[in-house]
């Protein structure tokens, strides 16, 4: 098999040839690749398997400042309107644009980008056949800003001021998933016309106990938009591959992902879950991406402990098919752009 070839067997919840990988590294640990192998390319070094190829970054020519206020003269501003400080590491901190919004006019007079504008998609479908001529299978990310629904909405408005507006605020928090959903429903179904093998959508709705909030909560908030920005991808694919990241614990809900079309799971996080239990009981209806602990094994395990970490995964979660290993965290900041242009090629 290929690399596309043994992504999509497994992920298709069939038998490979042999499990497929992926990785990515922070800076650091990047600047250490090369420092020690003399390569460049992680990526190509590993043999990792997927490529994710996304259209180019929107443009948005609105003026933010009254919705941001004075930034820091370091800050950039992204195409939604978010404020992002560098942090420590690879980490940012937000300015969140809606924060002193009140009313739903608010946002509805917001000025959100054109996800679906001609630009983006110059020359998408070349690069896609070329990650293709190269063996690789497709990722495409339906995210805005890291996430589909829960992530738009709150770097927008926070975190805490969204999860409040659910209880106190209930219509401006309609207003604003609506129109995040739509957009995210828009995308979802012009990447679907594109030869992509896997549509990954992603919100982080677990912490490290349970979920953030009660799953009647979600159901009633998030269940029936994400439902609907999958049913757009496959109204144009019905076998499109839908893989969905959420970190944490979030095994109340997996029967609902199941339902709502949700094809691979990721990062199936072995702190808060036991993979091998969430196989048995679930691995008839999903595939699963992830398992190697990033908060356990990776950072405090031996290099021997991380082999036989990595031999017990690929023997239990894919046994029968139906598992690509990786780190359950993912690194921002380094791009695996196979060519030309801003065109926002990227190893997940």
């Amino acid at each position: 098999m290929n690399p596309r070839q043994r992504v999509i067997t497994a992920l298709s919840r069939r038998v490979p040839d042999r499990v497929p990988k992926t990785m990515s590294l922070c800076p650091s640990q990047l600047a250490r690749f090369r420092q020690e192998t003399g390569r460049d390319d992680p990526h190509a070094y590993f043999g990792i398997e997927v490529r994710t190829v996304d259209p180019l970054a929107a443009r948005n020519g609105a003026d933010f400042g009254r919705y941001l206020g004075e930034i820091p003269a370091a800050a950039r501003v992204d195409d939604w309107g978010i404020a992002w400080v560098r942090g420590d590491f690879h980490f940012e901190r937000m300015i969140h644009p809606l924060r002193d919004a009140s009313s739903v006019q608010d946002v509805l007079t917001y000025p959100f980008p054109d996800l679906l504008a001609d630009e983006r998609f110059a020359g998408y479908a070349g690069r896609i056949a070329e990650a293709h001529r190269q063996g690789y299978a497709v990722i495409a990310n339906c995210m805005a800003v890291g996430g589909t629904v829960f992530w738009p909405a709150y770097k927008l408005r926070g975190m805490e001021a969204l999860l409040v507006d659910l209880v106190a605020n209930p219509d401006f928090a309609a207003a604003l998933l609506d129109i995040v959903a739509e957009m995210m429903t828009g995308l979802a179904r012009k990447l679907a016309s594109y030869d992509i093998d896997v549509l990954w959508l992603a919100d982080d709705f677990g912490t490290q106990r349970a979920l953030m909030m009660r799953p009647t909560v979600w159901r009633v908030w998030f269940k029936e938009r994400l439902r609907g920005v999958i049913a757009a991808a496959k109204s144009v694919r019905h076998d499109l591959l839908v893989a969905f990241h959420s970190d944490g614990k979030i095994d109340e809900i997996i029967p609902d992902l199941i339902e709502i079309g949700v094809d691979v799971l990721n990062p199936l996080q072995p702190e808060v879950m036991d993979p091998v239990a969430i196989k048995r009981e679930f691995g008839t209806d999903l595939a699963f991406w992830g398992g190697l602990g990033t908060q356990t094994t990776l950072p405090f395990g031996s290099p021997a402990e991380v082999r036989r970490a990595v031999h017990d995964l690929v023997a239990t979660v894919g046994a029968g098919g139906g598992f690509l290993i990786a780190p359950t965290h993912v690194a921002v900041g380094e791009y695996h752009r196979v060519h030309g242009g801003g065109g926002g090629v990227r190893t997940v």
